[in-house]
């Protein structure tokens, strides 16, 4: 269902839906960045039946003319998801007493997944103002308490930052992390790192090479028992992770394939025919996207299959001369050690009752990412220090 809107004393007219197919994909893409979770991936996520989240989509007309995109989602969030070691334990007995205590329904403007995007093609302030007031009607529609703008890199500050003004409060969220490739070989980039760490990684690699073998494929799609030991392990690391966020059911591996054959990729490995891990990504001639990575734990220890899968997927870059490999959120510890860059994202959030928002403003700087990671303050001490 498209919902249209005409905006006062403006020359833009809105339209919101709930399905991307609704709007013609030359407009969307007239004005949305060329990333490769573009429409064909908001076309896979609506046809998945992915349960956690309401999709909504926003564009922005001046007449006729498409000038602004903005992919939206309604979530349901338990604020104690963030929290770790004794807080989450003191957070969970507040649930037990007061079971909505720390739950918030919030309007974002983003993905579930992955970095923020917002289209612009026209007056950067003017258009994003359009989009914040159909977010904050759409909020009030669905009883949402929280309007937001998640994941957001620095380039987008520019166009985001004004909305401060608004009521909107800017929080550094969960860096992604990125690693650019000019190594002619994983030699090279073997002495790109400390002498500690490469030492690390050899000892780990002579364990594993020549002691067992270890298969490995690249496939576009997934299809019976492949397809079902995949989805195994994808479910064994989200029931793993401190912070669960989404759940794809198994459509959605199904169908990114058929919607994204260029772009999307699985690669597999099995020790004696048995899946052992794997690991889904986004390619493109610039960037390797690693979205998602499945381990057998019985095994993955053992034989050190995360940094194997990563030297494959090195190796693999160097191969197709991609330059820029970024492994996104969470995990952050091994990803320093290999020597990925950690590249701030940033939220927009504002409360929308204002009687209770320098409440909830003093609670988003207690609940900083940074404050439950120690590999994040240290990282962002570095920061500081370099400036």
């Amino acid at each position: 269902m498209k919902i249209s809107r005409r905006h006062k004393r403006t020359p833009f007219r809105t339209i919101v839906t709930r399905k991307i197919s609704d709007i013609p994909k030359e407009h969307w893409n007239a004005v949305y960045p060329n990333v490769l979770e573009g429409y064909d991936f908001f076309r896979t996520l609506d046809e998945s039946n992915i349960d956690q989240f309401a999709f909504y989509y926003i564009i922005v007309y001046e007449q006729k003319k498409p000038v602004g995109a903005a992919p939206c989602f309604l979530l349901d969030y338990s604020l104690d998801t963030s929290i770790n070691g004794p807080l989450r334990r003191i957070s969970n007995a507040i649930c037990k007493v007061m079971p909505r205590i720390f739950s918030i329904r919030a309007f974002v403007c983003g993905m579930p997944i992955g970095q923020g995007q917002i289209g612009i093609a026209h007056d950067a302030d003017k258009v994003v103002k359009v989009i914040m007031r159909r977010m904050e009607q759409m909020a009030k529609k669905n009883r949402a308490s929280v309007i937001a703008f998640k994941d957001f890199d620095q380039a987008a500050c520019a166009v985001l930052d004004p909305i401060q003004k608004e009521g909107f409060k800017k929080i550094e969220g969960l860096p992604t992390t990125i690693l650019n490739v000019w190594f002619k070989d994983f030699e090279e980039y073997l002495n790109t790192l400390s002498g500690g760490n490469r030492y690390d990684l050899r000892r780990k690699f002579k364990k594993v090479d020549g002691k067992v073998k270890i298969d490995f494929e690249e496939v576009v799609r997934l299809e019976g028992e492949a397809l079902k030991d995949v989805y195994k392990l994808y479910l064994d690391i989200v029931e793993r992770h401190d912070m669960r966020f989404e759940l794809l059911p198994i459509d959605f591996f199904i169908n990114i394939s058929k919607n994204m054959p260029q772009n999307s990729r699985y690669f597999l490995w099995r020790i004696d025919g048995k899946l052992v891990t794997f690991l889904f990504c986004f390619i493109s001639k610039d960037l390797f996207l690693d979205y998602y990575v499945g381990l057998d734990y019985s095994v993955a220890h053992k034989y050190h299959l995360y940094f194997v899968k990563f030297r494959d997927m090195i190796n693999w870059c160097i191969k197709h001369k991609i330059p820029k490999y970024e492994m996104g959120f969470t995990g952050y510890e091994p990803k320093r050690r290999l020597g990925f860059d950690f590249v701030p994202f940033y939220f927009y959030v504002k409360l929308r009752n204002s009687m209770l928002r320098p409440v909830f403003d003093l609670l988003c700087n207690f609940l900083k990412f940074e404050n439950f990671d120690p590999v994040l303050k240290e990282v962002k001490k570095e920061r500081r220090h370099a400036k």
